[in-house]
């Protein structure tokens, strides 16, 4: 992670080592925390956040169902995201908002703990690599299985949620492979360790639904848009193990990722696909400000000259 110059902290501008919280807060030691994942590119007209307003609706959200009241309407954290990239004057960068329960009691339930809002913001190349965008990387099935949907909100980008994550890519790392895919209970495929997964199959798009305890991932929804503009059908349904071994084409999609290849899924041979490449090119033009078809997802972070 490079350090920039300032975080947003409660209301204030800080400087990056002084964005510091006690060791007894409640989300250190509960996980009791959400956060987003939130992209802004250089384009043409200058720097832009894709789905801004989106992601922090998410994380409002995320936040309603932890039974947390965020001291910021999203308004308002809006406002914070499009300052805190200004301040630190980065043409692209990571936006890195999180809110949890902090100093206070530390007994299991927060009550009358203070939320704390803080906003980062740093380049951030891609997730899974340059590389792994261009040639696809390779995945292992996880012997840890997606947290059941009536275990833990799997719809809110908890903080404690991604200890299940932590698990999946730590034992793919550590077996020599770049990424993990959960599967449920069930056997059902949910989603990589933080992306949510496609399969091509005879030039259908087909995605785990909901119901898979999987993030309604925002990059999700924009390829399964983007998706669907191009002429694709994309289905959500319930997929199996074997839906990966004999697919044409898998890849996956997130913030952090964006449009990234799935080369092998346990050693079984995939490759990179022409459908996966067309939507990443798209997906990329469309952030980058390439394609007015869907440039009401782009937020400018500063008026252009001829806007100022």
């Amino acid at each position: 992670m490079r350090e920039t110059d300032k975080i947003w902290m409660n209301g204030e501008l800080v400087d990056w080592a002084d964005a510091r919280i006690h060791v007894g807060s409640h989300g250190l030691h509960y996980g009791s925390g959400v956060f987003e994942g939130i992209r802004a590119y250089e384009t043409p007209r200058g720097t832009a956040v894709f789905r801004l307003r989106d992601h922090l609706q998410r994380l409002d959200n995320s936040a309603r169902l932890l039974y947390m009241e965020l001291p910021y309407a999203v308004e308002e954290l809006r406002t914070a995201c499009l300052e805190l990239i200004g301040v630190n004057g980065l043409p692209e960068c990571y936006l890195r908002p999180i809110a949890f329960y902090g100093y206070g009691e530390l007994g299991v339930a927060a009550r009358g703990n203070p939320v704390d809002v803080v906003i980062m913001s740093w380049p951030w190349a891609p997730y899974l690599g340059e590389q792994g965008l261009k040639d696809g990387i390779r995945a292992k099935i996880s012997s840890w299985q997606r947290v059941g949907p009536n275990v833990i909100p799997h719809v809110s980008k908890a903080t404690g949620i991604y200890l299940n994550s932590m698990l999946a890519v730590t034992e793919a790392n550590r077996a020599g492979y770049d990424e993990a895919i959960l599967l449920t209970a069930e056997g059902h495929i949910a989603d990589g360790s933080g992306e949510n997964v496609f399969i091509v199959k005879d030039g259908t798009i087909y995605t785990p639904d909901l119901s898979t305890s999987i993030l309604p991932g925002i990059t999700r929804d924009t390829i399964i848009q983007i998706a669907q503009d191009l002429g694709y059908t994309v289905i959500e349904k319930n997929l199996i193990r074997p839906d990966l071994f004999l697919a044409d084409e898998v890849f996956m999609t997130g913030t952090a990722a964006e449009v990234t290849p799935l080369r092998s899924v346990d050693d079984v041979e995939l490759g990179v696909g022409p459908i996966t490449l067309a939507l990443q090119e798209a997906y990329l033009d469309t952030v980058r400000g390439r394609s007015e078809r869907w440039s009401h997802w782009l937020e400018y972070a500063a008026p252009t000259p001829a806007e100022a």
